[in-house]
């Protein structure tokens, strides 16, 4: 284990020339952070009734086709993602934009035929443990 390392003082003469340091940047009250995304979601979505299809956490997105130029840059980087099946909440993150905004511009993506909704591939039942014994029994006897 390493000891803590001390910083090494200045002598008086040399810290009197030193200009003061930068007041720290001011913080809102309640010590939130402000976020980075000034946006409002509703700019983001475009959409003016707010419809949203029926959309899961792991409803897998396909790209259809490529970005169109006039496309938005939301609406492109979802065509770009979406060129191999990705889940909305892996869209959600890598977007960095909450889970309804997303839905709102998928929605509207796949009303323009950009974009397919599949519903994520699901693992076949596990046959019942009481079969596999009597087949594994049964082999055993043979």
């Amino acid at each position: 284990m390493t000891p803590p390392r001390r910083k090494r003082r200045q002598p008086q003469h040399q810290r009197q020339h030193l200009p003061p340091p930068p007041p720290p940047a001011p913080q809102p009250a309640g010590g939130q952070v402000p976020p980075r995304n000034p946006e409002r979601l509703y700019t983001i979505a475009g959409s003016a009734d707010g419809a949203r299809a029926e959309l899961d956490l792991v409803t897998l997105i396909v790209a259809r086709s490529a970005p169109q130029p006039a496309a938005s840059p939301e609406e492109s980087a979802v065509l770009r993602l979406c060129a191999a099946p990705l889940s909305v909440a892996e869209l959600s993150a890598y977007l960095q934009l909450p889970f309804s905004a997303v839905t709102v511009l998928i929605t509207e993506l796949i009303a323009a035929e950009l974009v397919q909704a599949r519903a994520p591939i699901v693992r076949q039942a596990v046959p019942d443990r009481s079969l596999l014994e009597a087949v594994m029994h049964g082999l055993q006897r043979l």
